[in-house]
């Protein structure tokens, strides 16, 4: 029997799934695993099953002489020393794919609650302020018609583009690698370089992933760049964004908003940011939906079964591991 680590509570199924090849522990408790306590746990098992806020070091991969696989329970994987996981031979896998309508939706509901002030308008009616319909109230700005710029037109960045259609958006991309002709005609989607994308889109949201050139992809050159009555929504990496100059932006009203999920020194925020009225701020919950976070802790599961048992893992990132 193996020995496999969860480092936190997972859907029943995916447990399931372990406990028939192994013996299974999982880390019960709402704190985060890291460092030594992380060490400590990890360090006789032949598998681990991460979650995005668990950082699987180079210290932690080479005293743990069982560890076969390390499989992340999410789409994004810079918690996890790649370089050393390849150098000691470990796979690790990640969970594409079953996130990205979930994320979608999460990045259209920012976008319509940031422009129609949703946030601010429930908590002014929670404080007892409503006292009748007035003129001037809440007054916010349509999407129906409008600009949306994605940075980053993967999965997730092309499903949002699909539910802009909707919306009669003019949709502009900027994207490392351009998509092809028919790719964009049936997107309905133009590409456009980043510095014209943000001089001129109403709304931008962000899609990319986060490696070393796309650190601070928005910065303060960056933000200079937009509109004043432009909005920017970040679903993906908080380290895109330069968050002490999207704070000063905001403040100064530079921009009209921000709604984010996620932070640069996640969980810790900027200081000043959770008082301006101009942002939505939320807990990093773009795939918390039942049905997506359950497929992507069976995902992690069957890639832990498959190279525990001799078989391929279905989704990795490494170029090999050890048997």
């Amino acid at each position: 029997m193996f020995n496999i680590f969860v480092t936190s509570r997972i859907a029943d199924s995916a447990l399931k799934m372990l406990q028939e090849i192994g013996n299974v522990v999982v880390w019960e408790r709402e704190k985060t695993l890291n460092g030594q306590a992380l060490l400590n746990k990890v360090k006789d098992k032949d598998a681990i099953l991460t979650m995005v806020n668990n950082n699987v070091t180079d210290e932690i991969l080479k005293n743990s002489p069982n560890l076969k696989i390390v499989a992340n329970c999410g789409v994004g994987f810079n918690n996890i020393d790649i370089a050393a996981a390849e150098r000691h031979g470990f796979v690790v896998t990640n969970t594409p794919d079953v996130l990205t309508e979930a994320t979608a939706d999460l990045t259209w509901a920012l976008i319509l609650g940031i422009a129609r002030r949703v946030v601010e308008g429930d908590t002014f009616v929670r404080e007892g302020k409503f006292t009748g319909w007035l003129p001037h109230l809440f007054i916010g700005n349509m999407v129906y018609g409008k600009k949306l710029g994605i940075i980053g037109m993967g999965r997730i960045g092309s499903a949002v583009a699909e539910r802009a259609l909707g919306f009669h958006m003019e949709v502009v991309y900027f994207n490392r690698n351009r998509l092809s002709k028919e790719r964009e005609r049936e997107l309905q989607v133009q590409y456009m370089d980043k510095e014209q994308l943000l001089r001129e889109s109403d709304f931008i949201t962000i899609h990319a992933p986060l490696t070393e050139e796309t650190y601070h992809l928005i910065g303060r050159d960056e933000l200079k760049l937009m509109k004043k009555d432009a909005y920017l929504i970040n679903t993906s990496r908080g380290p895109l964004v330069d968050e002490m100059a999207l704070y000063e932006h905001l403040k100064s009203g530079n921009i009209a908003g921000a709604a984010l999920d996620v932070y640069e020194h996640e969980p810790k925020i900027v200081d000043g940011l959770l008082q301006l009225k101009n942002t939505i701020l939320l807990p990093h919950i773009g795939s918390a939906t039942h049905e997506t976070r359950t497929q992507m802790a069976e995902l992690a599961a069957k890639n832990i079964v498959n190279v525990l048992t001799g078989k391929n893992p279905m989704t990795p990132v490494t170029k090999g591991w050890r048997k």
